[in-house]
């Protein structure tokens, strides 16, 4: 009865402090995750009124009723926040990517990788400030570290994967480079996709650029009093960028 009772009156009170010491952590793990959640979108709404290059730590706090040291404990420097808005930026359309992605799967290739842009495009425009901050002028001052590249990878990976399936027996044309490219396209290929051609991957990487270049003329209003059916002439954009690739028009083994 005694080693019972010793035994009952160490593990309860044990208990029930290690059950409040992981209570007290979750509510602040909580309060802490609320307060960062408000921090950037107080950001993002100084980048719509101001832009990357005037965000404020000091203006944040002070929108946030905050003091500045405060604030700091969480992002120590304007730098660091501008890197979590980043970041948060390029998963966010990365995920419209992967999403669309899913949806048409099992498409013919061309249809996956025009589902893909279509959702970045519309990404893009609901969201043109965070957009800005990602694919427009770089912040003076400002230098991303690795930490970004993850993020700023999976659209990328998304189309190079639709490429890579095509390869693997959907339709896909061979293009040849030319030898003044070769070098280059061999150290493309190294970096981004060792498993495709050089061909197909410079190739990829010019779509890439003139993706965004698309979107960018949209968001940044160089289409005004050029292009009406914005939709329609996109679509067939992406869709020319899709065959400059090597994705055919009539995949073999597709329905």
């Amino acid at each position: 009865m005694s080693t019972s009772t010793n035994a009952s009156s160490s593990t309860g009170p044990h208990a029930d402090s290690n059950a409040g010491t992981s209570a007290t952590r979750g509510a602040r793990a909580r309060a802490r995750e609320e307060v960062t959640a408000a921090i950037k979108d107080e950001a993002r709404r100084q980048l719509a009124a101001d832009g990357a290059a005037k965000l404020s730590l000091r203006a944040v706090a002070r929108e946030l009723g905050m003091v500045s040291s405060a604030l700091y404990r969480y992002f120590p420097s304007r730098d660091d926040l501008l890197t979590a808005l980043i970041i948060d930026a390029y998963d966010a359309v990365g995920a419209a990517a992967e999403a669309a992605h899913a949806d048409a799967a099992g498409a013919e290739p061309v249809r996956r990788w025009t589902a893909v842009c279509e959702a970045v495009r519309s990404w893009a425009l609901e969201h043109p400030h965070e957009y800005a901050l990602i694919y427009g002028s770089p912040v003076p001052g400002y230098s991303a570290p690795d930490t970004t590249v993850r993020a700023a990878a999976r659209v990328g990976l998304v189309l190079i994967g639709i490429v890579r399936d095509a390869h693997q027996g959907r339709g896909v044309a061979y293009e040849r480079l030319p030898a003044e490219l070769r070098t280059e396209g061999e150290r493309l290929a190294a970096d981004i996709a060792p498993d495709l051609p050089p061909a197909t991957i410079t190739a990829m990487v010019a779509a890439w650029a003139q993706l965004f270049g698309l979107i960018g003329f949209e968001v940044f209003g160089q289409f005004n009093r050029i292009v009406e059916d914005r939709p329609t002439f996109f679509s067939h954009a992406v869709t020319q960028l899709a065959h400059g690739v090597g994705l055919l028009r009539c995949p073999t083994g597709t329905s």
